[in-house]
Formats: structure tokens, sequence, C-alpha cells
């Protein structure tokens, strides 16, 4: 039996210990600063994992609880990020990771490499399987001429006024709407403003949504051989304006302001007052929705390959989408490393390894757990 250490157990960090405590292969222990978080998970888990309350902004912290590990799984928030990986770095310890952090992870694959640890990073959804079938598609594809992916978790029923709840911690969602995107465009990189070029797509099941760049691409734009990529980020229509009104009047600043003599930062404020609106209610729907696109040269024939997603909260286990579709690929992924089959050392982003079995495997063993991509294959006219 291996030992697997969850670091976070957040809405996507317990359903990863509550998929891992079913495996009797793995002995799971949860790890987390809130108590009121461990004890939602232990119950997720059924009783079967084991709890421990630790401070993970804390390297020493982190170093004791994942000790006896054979395998560390990262869902913290992205400021949380960068310090696990290289935390779990110098403890030796494999990793599979889904922290969503502003730092390019694999400016460590060197130092990973040279600890002999395999990490796995961005391996939930999107990021995650957007990366994982690119890399597959730039694969397939000789060449691979544009990748294009739209994804969106949202509320099945829209309340004014946002018309939208976060299904991950809401100051990563923020992150989106102000951190520059980049896109790529004949083979450069280009960056943009997050929130801008909107366009509006229909999905069957879902209806009309909007989509804007946000900086998803991430390690895609330097380690695919493709002259046009973009992710954008899909919400309800009018999102956009009202996120764009909130972000220029500076209710997202993280400058301070004084205010009748009181030195306050406007994004804790707005934190305040807007987080209990984009919190999920028990048993409140989502959903999510990604459609990953890629055109190229397939067998001579000019061809696009398409993976839709459209999932929806697991009424049999309370499990929201959002936290079930980005949990999982991470879970499999791990049992993957555990076991040796990915043994490839450094930080590794999902596209690095889109080999053909992998993905089969993510794909299958996602649809055992009802999460459904739909595949299909066009050959364009020339």
């Amino acid at each position: 039996m291996k030992n697997a250490v969850v670091l976070g157990s957040g809405m996507v960090g317990s359903v990863m210990a509550a998929d891992l405590s079913s495996d009797p292969g793995f002995r799971v222990r949860i790890v987390d600063s809130r108590p009121e978080n461990l004890a939602r998970a232990n119950e997720r888990c059924h009783g079967r994992a084991e709890t421990r309350e630790a401070d993970l902004s804390d390297s020493k912290s982190i170093r004791a609880a994942i000790a006896d590990a054979d395998i560390v799984l990262g869902a913290l928030a992205s400021h949380l990020g960068l310090n696990a990986l290289k935390t779990v770095i110098e403890a030796r310890k494999p990793y599979c990771d889904i922290s969503f952090m502003a730092e390019d992870a694999i400016d460590f694959s060197s130092f990973a490499e040279g600890a002999g640890v395999t990490a796995v990073v961005d391996c939930g959804v999107a990021p995650g399987m957007s990366n994982l079938l690119a890399g597959y598609a730039a694969k397939v594809l000789a060449p691979c001429e544009s990748i294009e992916i739209y994804v969106g978790g949202l509320p099945v029923e829209r309340r004014w006024p946002f018309e939208y709840k976060a299904g991950f911690a809401p100051s990563d969602v923020i992150e989106e709407y102000t951190r520059p995107s980049r896109i790529v465009e004949h083979g450069t990189i280009v960056v943009k403003p997050a929130l801008s070029e909107p366009e509006l797509l229909d999905f069957e099941g879902v209806g009309t949504l909007e989509a804007f760049n946000t900086d998803g691409l991430r390690s895609l734009a330097t380690t695919l051989n493709v002259p046009f990529m973009k992710e954008k980020t899909m919400r309800y229509p009018g999102h956009i304006n009202l996120m764009r009104a909130m972000r220029e009047t500076g209710l997202f600043s993280k400058e301070p302001v004084t205010v009748k003599g009181t030195t306050i930062v406007p994004l804790d404020l707005t934190s305040q007052l807007m987080f209990p609106k984009w919190t999920y209610e028990p048993g409140e729907r989502d959903l999510t929705v990604m459609r990953i696109s890629a055109v190229g040269i397939k067998a001579g024939v000019r061809t696009r390959l398409t993976w839709d997603l459209l999932d929806f909260l697991d009424p049999a286990t309370g499990f929201t989408s959002m936290s079930r579709t980005t949990a999982f690929p991470c879970t499999i992924v791990a049992r993957l490393i555990a076991s040796g089959e990915i043994s490839t050392k450094g930080v590794l982003p999902p596209e690095l390894i889109a080999d053909p079995w992998i993905v089969e495997h993510l794909l299958s063993e996602l649809g055992k757990r009802g999460v459904k991509y739909t595949f299909t294959e066009h050959a364009m006219p020339e």
C-alpha cells in the first residue's frame, strides 16, 4: 500500500482525497490549516483518510506532512503553489499538482531533474486536460496549424447580479480578470488584456456564452510549436462588462488607498463583500463546459479534431462538476506516477506527457467516473 498525501482540502482537494481513499492501494493523508475543511474532507472519504492540521504556507510544515509519502498531490490556492512545489521537490517526493500558480513552474524543471523528481503540474481540467489534448493534437496533426480552447465553470441557475459562482478559490478567479493574457499569433507570443476580444458561442445543453481572453495557455505558449493558439474563459453574457467595470473602478486593485484616515486594500474589501455571493450553496448545481479544437494536416487531409465536455454536479456524491473535472485528472495521473508508469524527471505540464496511451487511459478513467469527453474528427474543405 502506498502513502498519498493531499495538500489542501478545499473543494478540489477533498474530492482528490475521496477518490484516492476509495482505492485499496492507497493510504491517504489530507493536510490543511482549516479544521472545517478537514472535517468535510474526512466526511467525503467516509473516515478512510487521516487528517492533519498544518500551515501549508510553511515549508517546514509541508516537509513534516509528506515525510513518508510515496506520492504528493497539490490542491492549493495559487499564492501557495510555488513554495509547495519547491518544498516537495527538495524533499525528493513525486508530485502531481493543480495549483494555478502565476509563476512559470517549468523554470524549476532542472531542479526537479537534479533531485530525481517527477512533478506533473497544472494537472486539472484547464489547465490540465486542455493541455493534454492540445499536446496530443500537436502530435497527431503534422503540422498542427491552430489550437483553440474554450472553458467555463458556471452555476446551472443564473442568479442576479453576477450570474456566476466560483468553482475554485474566488481570489484565483479575480487573477484571471487582472493578469494579462498570452496568446500565440503567427508563431509569436502576443500579450493582450484579460477580458478582451469577446465572442459569443452556442453550446447545446447550455445556450449562448460569452468568451474572453484569459492567461490560460500558460506552458502551451512555449512548449508546442503551433503558430496560432488561444484559450478563452466563458461566462453567461454580461459578465465581461460587469468585471471590466469593477476592474477599471479599481475594485480589484491590491494597492492600498486611504479612506477617511483608514488604509484599506480595495481587493480585500471587494473580496469581503463579493466572495460570499460567489460561494455555492450545498447541493447547488454547477456545470463545466469545455471545447478543445485543433486544425492541421492528418494523412494528407486538412482536419479538425474537437473534444467537447459538458459535465454537471454529481447528485450521488454531491461533488461539484468543477471539483470532479479538476480533481480526477490529477488523481489518475498521480496513480501513474506512483506506479512508475510516468517516470520522466522534471517539472512536466500535461502536454509533455501526451502519449497516446496516456490520453486513452485518462479519457477511459474519467469516463468511469462520469466525466465524458466527446471526440469528433472532420475533414475540412480546402
